[in-house]
């Protein structure tokens, strides 16, 4: 079966999270994507948080899955001019560098368009133009520049950066999407163009609904944040909002049976409007149905500790699993907390390929997340990373069409 991507060859000069993410979602989708690394060090996740001594860490494999490994020094003139080849006869050339590193490369946008001008060029920066576009980001202070940090945690307590890495590998996806909108794009005007994805950029898309509430402030308190119901004025930000749903219907979470020795016996559970009355019945509460303090959304907001507390007291009787099977054929919105082991041991994330077990063959055996796309015509085969360097020869040989006697040349140069 053919992929959505074949016949695309991608330049990937990216390292650590937020590049190599996109770039493996274009491998997992079909595309050729030879991995540029220097030689004897390749990427420095390679050797980060290492827990198999001898082997790629992680961090790595579990970031550069179906790419192919070039070892490069695009420093010397032989190496750059392996380079060129390169730029010839790709489509896409990804990097995620500091700025200005390509310039001094010597393979800025200008130069890129004069060897392809079918090149599209995609970049992941930290901010986007303007006063700090020439500083660095990483994961945590995307989320902080971002508007995440300042609005998740509690009230009364400091910001909190999510475990989920919405400024790296959020970022990545973006640029994806870009990527495969400039590819489109290419078809109808036959000319490449620059692709950026800036991280600030990705993670304040992500927190839009905190931005609704900042502008909701101007008229007037955010009356479905608990802060409203416990009289607590609000300043002029978005504040902090703990667990309470983002969506305008109140929701938290909430312990289950077993919370005292289980760090993740617990359920959100969402109080929406269309089944007030069946949440009334399952918590055993059905005078509350028609009672003109609780019956309606405006008169709940000020009660809605005294609801949780209520509701909490029955899910704090049944498992989080048992919470899910009585309320799920209700359309009571809930969802367990899983844990990471949880899901790595649930069977149908295996079934479906979000979880995948790969063997590699210095480590052996481990899980990786698969592609979290699925295409009915696409089916997604998820394999290993490449060791550093592995296919530098066949890349040589097949893609820029190098004798085997250039590729001994080039060898000995010291270029790969």
């Amino acid at each position: 079966m053919s992929k959505a991507l074949d016949g695309i060859r991608i330049l990937d000069f990216t390292h650590v999270q937020s590049g190599p993410t996109c770039t493996q979602l274009l491998a997992w989708l079909g595309a050729d994507v030879i991995k540029v690394e220097r030689p004897g060090v390749g990427d420095a996740t390679r050797k980060q948080l290492v827990d198999v001594e001898g082997a790629d860490s992680l961090y790595f494999t579990m970031l550069n899955h179906n790419k192919r490994s070039l070892t490069l020094n695009s420093k010397s003139e032989t190496g750059k001019r392996v380079l060129e080849r390169l730029v010839k006869k790709c489509d896409v050339l990804v990097e995620n560098f500091a700025p200005g590193a390509l310039d001094r490369m010597g393979f800025g946008w200008e130069r890129i368009q004069e060897l392809n001008p079918r090149m599209i060029m995609a970049s992941i920066k930290g901010f986007g133009p303007g006063p700090y576009e020439n500083c660095k980001v990483y994961e945590n202070v995307a989320q902080c520049v971002g508007g995440a940090a300042s609005t998740t945690g509690f009230r009364d307590d400091v910001p909190i950066v999510t475990g989920a890495q919405i400024g790296d590998s959020g970022t990545g996806l973006n640029l994806a999407l870009g990527i495969t909108a400039a590819l489109l794009q290419r078809e109808k005007t036959g000319r490449g163009q620059r692709v950026l994805a800036a991280m600030q950029d990705g993670v304040l898309n992500l927190c839009r609904v905190k931005l609704r509430d900042q502008q909701r402030l101007q008229h007037g308190p955010l009356k479905e944040y608990s802060q409203f119901g416990e009289g607590i004025e609000f300043g002029d930000a978005t504040p902090r909002a703990a667990n309470d749903s983002g969506g305008g219907q109140p929701g938290r979470i909430l312990k289950c049976k077993g919370w005292e020795s289980d760090p993740n016996a617990y359920t959100y559970f969402i109080t929406q409007v269309a089944v007030w009355q069946k949440i009334c019945g399952v918590i055993g509460k059905p005078e509350w149905k028609e009672h003109p303090d609780y019956a309606t959304p405006p008169a709940r907001l000020t009660r809605l500790n005294e609801i949780f507390g209520a509701i909490e007291a029955w899910t704090m009787t049944k498992t989080k699993f048992e919470v899910m099977d009585i309320c799920n054929p209700l359309d009571i919105p809930v969802g367990p907390i899983l844990s990471m082991k949880e899901i790595a041991e649930e069977p149908s994330l295996r079934e479906t390929g979000t979880i995948v077990e790969v063997e590699h063959p210095q480590r052996g055996s481990y899980l990786t997340v698969g592609c979290p796309i699925k295409l009915s015509d696409t089916e997604v085969e998820v394999t290993r990373s490449p060791l550093l360097g592995e296919h530098t020869e066949e890349i040589l040989a097949e893609v820029l069409e190098y004798s085997v006697d250039e590729i001994a040349e080039i060898k000995e140069s010291g270029a790969v």
